[in-house]
């Protein structure tokens, strides 16, 4: 089978390093999100200047630098989706992070999980293409293992509620069929992402540290799809919380 031809070889043809090169004084730990309009607030509360760019056939992505509490933090926007998250986290990479924090929306499998409410995925289930070219066939991936603890004090530190718990990484969201949630929520997934398994298994092949965490969003647990905060302009004062734990984080790991 084809997702079982993991190759270990670090050099590819085609390689970041190809298009990517090292920035000077490139801050070690970056903050990076999914919501347009969550980053750039992000950017203008911070007054954060571009250092560097990633370019795709969609266009230029900026990245930013900041100083968050007295550190020197990258500020970058991922593409949504498993293959241009794990590409960009790798230009990341090249650039000269070496930590990341990631985080973005999840649909709910469980209705009681509140809208806008923090989820800290434990494990991923590898249902997308991408993380089986960085890591050996296997259904599931685990997810901060190392920064998991820190993240959970830093929560109850700021009385932030939280739930820990499986995720469903899957890039074809519109064949996330009824069958295919219940058959998710019997292995124990309690949310559905699409890049979580790819970004870890990035992470673990490069040898970087990455802290992934999401906001719920829609809910899938219903007779009917509920969007709730899923759109970009929703609930925006609760996603600038959101973006502050980030920011908070990534000065601790």
């Amino acid at each position: 089978m084809i997702l079982e031809e993991f190759d270990p070889e670090r050099k590819a043809v085609i390689n970041p390093q190809d298009f990517i090169s090292p920035v000077e004084n490139m801050p070690k730990v970056a903050v990076t999100c999914y919501s347009n309009a969550t980053f750039e607030r992000m950017v203008k509360e911070l007054d954060a200047r571009q250092i560097a760019k990633t370019d795709t056939a969609n266009g230029t992505k900026p990245v930013y630098g900041a100083i968050y509490r007295g550190t020197p933090v990258a500020l970058a926007m991922i593409d949504v989706g498993a293959a241009m998250s794990a590409a960009m986290l790798e230009d990341l990479f090249v650039m000269g992070v070496e930590k990341v924090v990631v985080f973005g929306t999840c649909g709910v499998l469980e209705k009681e999980i509140e809208d806008c409410s923090v989820i800290i995925p434990d494990c991923a289930v590898r249902d997308e293409g991408t993380s089986y070219h960085y890591a050996p066939p296997s259904d599931e991936i685990p997810v901060n293992e190392k920064h998991r603890e820190l993240f959970e004090n830093l929560l109850k530190e700021l009385h932030v509620h939280y739930t820990v718990g499986k995720t469903w990484s899957t890039d074809a969201f519109y064949r996330e069929t009824p069958g295919k949630v219940l058959h998710r929520k019997q292995q124990g997934c309690i949310c559905v992402d699409m890049e979580c398994s790819a970004n870890a298994a990035v992470a673990q092949f490069r040898g970087k540290e990455l802290v992934q965490f999401f906001y719920a969003a829609d809910n899938l647990d219903a007779e009917k799809w509920e969007a709730r905060s899923l759109a970009n302009e929703s609930r925006l004062e609760e996603k600038d919380r959101i973006a502050a734990i980030a920011l908070e984080l990534a000065v601790r790991i």
